[in-house]
């Protein structure tokens, strides 16, 4: 959970193609439990160490009344830096045949929890039973995978690729964070099949008969982040992306949105 803390904020950070300087938290409780504590603040530590940004500080606050016992609330923001003129998105160079870059995500990140607890409760497993969509796991193992981070990879692609902007695919899913980086005289179309969807997915989708439209909205079904970069350029992007370790697609493209009501189509 410290590692997705830190996820949330820098990977949006870097969607805005910024670098993260420093992260800071904040941990309140009921009473304070040291040992669980130290698990999330080693937690934020790796995910501020994925991220190269310096863990600058903190606040932990115990407030007897507010909190049921054994709960805590985590939260924490980061501050990046860019240079002038390079913030993204750049929506006035979007063209219609730009391609659209898919890479992967480590699984539902931090993102579609309340509808991933009610289908496995309505699967009838419990937390602690092997996983059916990843061997070896248990469940709770298999859907507590951290966020993957993203930051230095896409810092890397920048030096090299016209990034004409990105989306970190959190709450909304696809149909709800691309759109926000699209001018109005366009819209993305992205083809489903480009990439595999994960055994979890499938599973979720099928124990809860979540409808297709409903999966791209609540959850990141493998895909989370998102590049819009000229067509000439997505093959080597690509492949830059998975030689920094990522695996990557081209899911779609940018399309004259004309009269269509709708900012992205999810085939």
């Amino acid at each position: 959970v410290g590692i997705d803390l830190v996820a949330m904020c820098v990977n949006d950070l870097s969607a805005q193609g910024a670098e993260p300087l420093m992260f800071l938290d904040y941990y309140a409780t009921g009473k304070l439990n040291a040992d669980e504590a130290a698990k999330v603040v080693a937690g934020i530590a790796e995910g501020c160490r994925q991220a190269g940004a310096a863990l600058a500080g903190g606040e932990t606050a115990e407030m007897p009344g507010m909190y049921s016992k054994g709960d805590y609330d985590l939260a924490g923001f980061a501050i990046g830096a860019a240079e002038r003129g390079t913030l993204l998105p750049r929506m006035d160079e979007m063209r219609a045949s730009d391609a659209i870059i898919g890479i992967a995500s480590s699984g539902p990140h931090s993102n579609g929890y309340s509808l991933v607890r009610k289908i496995v409760e309505v699967s009838g497993l419990g937390w602690d039973a092997p996983a059916p969509f990843a061997p070896g796991k248990t469940l709770a193992e298999a859907l507590l995978e951290p966020t993957r981070i993203y930051v230095k990879t896409v810092l890397a692609l920048m030096q090299s690729t016209r990034v004409k902007g990105m989306a970190h695919i959190t709450g909304g899913g696809l149909l709800g964070n691309v759109p926000r980086v699209l001018p109005d005289n366009v819209m993305a179309v992205i083809d489903g099949k480009c990439w595999p969807r994960p055994p979890l997915f499938q599973w979720l989708q099928q124990h809860g008969q979540v409808p297709e439209e409903e999966m791209h909205r609540v959850f990141n079904c493998g895909i989370g982040f998102v590049l819009i970069v000229p067509r000439e350029e997505c093959a080597r992007a690509v492949e830059v992306l998975r030689l920094r370790g990522e695996t990557a697609w081209q899911i779609g493209t940018i399309q004259v949105r004309g009269n269509d009501t709708r900012h992205i189509i999810v085939r």
